[in-house]
């Protein structure tokens, strides 16, 4: 049997040009176009306001990817999806691991493609957000459905939602921290050492229908401060506040790091699994400056997006899709998030 394997990404444009830039926010402000609250409008409307948008927004992202070199994320994507391939044909599984983007190319549907192309017998959409939410993980599922909506395929099929349960994965996250305070001379014990962790935010209308995106960020990271040895913390969300109206997840990371008492911080952008603009200019840069203008001592924790126990968990919950004998398989639920039949996680008991 092969196995295909769709690894569902946001994306972000490599270059700081215009030409990348401005599709690429233009498809994000025409998918979250339902948060303006501006009522019933046309398809056509909704590109052109989100096309203005984007013209107007792009100046400001393209000088943060100057900065930063362009974005490294799919770079870091390719990069694991090769590692997940080389894990699988380790425990001697036939397949191919295809990337697909929400924003940018490769999009989502010519992954589809490719996979079919390929000859797979079992499909496993796989976003790579660890904690579900509306406008990743369920959006990125809803572009393969309506794929297969239009290209009726004939093929077994599995989604992924949720995983930030897995305990590799929390060992994972916990794992990164700890070398930052070991190489740094840290102690997490330290009243005068503050963990911060640093989730994307969300906007609180998705709360309201029913997202539990801000829930499972708290529990996430929670059970990595206990993998750590149950240290103080605080977390804070980096919001997108350029689209007037819309509110966010509280506090603002921000407001956390001016609220801080203590001399020294270690940030953790928990929510995020490459780096990227959000990382290396918002964190790095943005929020660096903030702090030691604070007089406070900065520590990011690198990504572990390549770890050896990150990739082992992706093939346990690919390989669990596909039979739950598997080795390192383990027990999948009915996705709550996202409720169509074949969607599973490892949040769907509660």
């Amino acid at each position: 049997m092969k196995i295909g394997v769709l690894l569902l990404n946001f994306g972000e444009p490599e270059n700081p040009t215009y030409e990348e830039v401005v599709p690429f926010l233009e498809r994000i402000f025409a998918l979250n176009s339902p948060l303006m609250g501006q009522g019933e409008v046309s398809d056509a409307e909704v590109w052109a306001r989100s096309r203005r948008m984007a013209e107007e927004r792009a100046p400001g992202l393209m000088h943060e990817y100057e900065i930063i070199g362009g974005s490294p994320l799919h770079a870091q994507a390719r990069e694991q999806a090769e590692a997940l391939q080389a894990e699988l044909a380790r425990r001697g599984h036939d397949s191919v691991v295809l990337l697909g983007m929400q924003f940018t190319d490769p999009p989502v549907e010519s992954a589809v493609e490719a996979a079919r192309a390929a000859g797979v017998d079992f499909l496993v959409p796989f976003p790579v957000y660890p904690i579900c939410g509306p406008s990743t993980t369920v959006a990125a599922l809803n572009q393969v459905d309506a794929w297969f909506k239009a290209n009726p395929w004939d093929v077994a099929r599995r989604d992924i939602s949720g995983w930030h349960r897995h305990p590799l994965y929390v060992k994972t996250r916990a794992d990164a921290i700890r070398a930052v305070v070991e190489s740094s001379g840290l102690d997490l014990s330290d009243p005068d050492t503050r963990l911060v962790f640093s989730a994307h935010g969300t906007p609180v209308k998705y709360l309201q229908d029913g997202s539990r995106y801000e829930e499972y960020t708290r529990e996430f990271c929670d059970a990595v401060a206990v993998e750590l040895g149950s240290p103080a913390y605080q977390i804070g969300f980096q919001n997108h506040t350029n689209r007037p109206g819309v509110q966010w997840t509280q506090p603002d990371i921000e407001a956390v790091i001016d609220s801080v008492d203590a001399r020294r911080v270690i940030v953790d952008p928990v929510s995020f699994m490459h780096e990227q603009s959000e990382t290396l200019a918002e964190l790095d840069d943005d929020l660096r400056e903030r702090a030691e203008e604070r007089g406070l001592e900065y520590f990011r924790v690198p990504i572990p997006y390549l770890a050896s126990d990150f990739v082992t968990m992706m093939a346990d919950l690919v390989l669990s899709a596909v039979s739950p004998e598997a080795e390192g398989s383990v027990q999948l639920h009915q996705c709550r998030c996202k409720p169509t039949k074949g969607t599973v996680c490892l949040n769907g008991l509660g």
